[in-house]
């Protein structure tokens, strides 16, 4: 009762704001979790100096008040989604190169789309199909409260893509093996309880990179792109296609996991604020039987 009540009454009224106002409601929240409630303040700074064990602690903490402001205002632009138009959205995430794509689609060729938790991963997602020929097809983690669940799933599908449980990733690729679809995998998430894993050296700490992408690109033979979000201005963004591989069953074990964490750390390297830095990616540890990936 009270998910329903909170969502009717509160988070979809809020939805309907224009982002200029919402964004006024991001630099409150800002102050709110990063200086009064100090939200994973302890989660993103010792990630923050682990990172970046060259940096000074001046340094960590001027990136990590950027990202605090930058993670707020990935909030209110998720809520935003519930209600936002589909041109609005598409004026607000651009995708620079969508003939890269399409040429593949010509090829009769589904894809295996990557990526990480940067800048703005879900609103990039929910709108890339208005650019592209291939059905997109996104993995998600259910949520166990049913009700957000539905209405998150309905913000995400409301331009064409289609969401499918992490809990029945096979499945759906057999369904969809007569479609010409693109998959969405978020690489940079800590895989807990999973043994297929690669073990890699990602921002300066041993790391376990999840293989499913991998995998499954190897197990139907569907060319692998890194998709790069780059943030423009405050609620901009822009959406790079890479080819990373077009033969995956031709490459060695590792190489195309290892290829996009390169790719994404660079890219954090690059500008670290937009990254979601409050994940506990490294809480998985290396064991003495796991086997670490040496670069040939």
């Amino acid at each position: 009762m009270f998910s329903r009540v909170f969502y009717y009454l509160i988070l979809k009224p809020i939805s309907y704001l224009p982002l200029g106002v919402l964004y006024s409601v991001s630099d409150f929240m800002y102050l709110m979790l990063y200086k009064v409630f100090k939200y994973r303040q302890k989660v993103v700074r010792t990630n923050l100096v682990n990172s970046f064990p060259e940096k000074t602690m001046d340094e960590i903490a001027k990136i990590e008040q950027k990202f605090y402001s930058h993670f707020c205002d990935i909030i209110v632009e998720s809520i935003r989604l519930f209600s936002i138009g589909k041109k609005e959205l598409k004026a607000r995430n651009k995708m620079i190169n969508p003939e890269m794509m399409d040429t593949l689609y010509d090829e009769g060729k589904s894809v295996i789309l990557v990526g990480g938790h940067y800048n703005n991963w879900e609103t990039g997602a929910a709108i890339l199909s208005q650019y592209v020929k291939h059905h997109i097809v996104g993995i998600y983690a259910p949520l166990s409260n049913q009700f957000f669940n539905s209405k998150i799933l309905n913000s995400r599908e409301r331009f064409g893509m289609e969401m499918l449980s992490k809990k029945i990733v096979k499945a759906g690729f057999e369904k969809n093996k007569d479609k010409i679809t693109a998959t969405i995998f978020a690489t940079d998430q800590s895989p807990t309880h999973s043994k297929t894993v690669h073990w890699t050296t990602f921002l300066n700490q041993p790391t376990a990179v999840l293989l499913g992408s991998e995998i499954y690109a190897k197990d139907y033979d569907y060319p692998v792109v890194y998709i790069e979000v780059s943030k423009i201005k405050r609620g901009y963004y822009e959406l790079e296609a890479k080819l990373l591989e077009k033969n995956p069953i031709q490459t060695p074990y590792g190489y195309i996991t290892e290829t996009h964490t390169r790719w994404l750390e660079n890219k954090i390297k690059e500008i670290p604020q937009y990254w979601l830095w409050t994940h506990k990616r490294w809480k998985r540890k290396l064991k003495e039987d796991d086997v670490f990936y040496e670069t040939k």
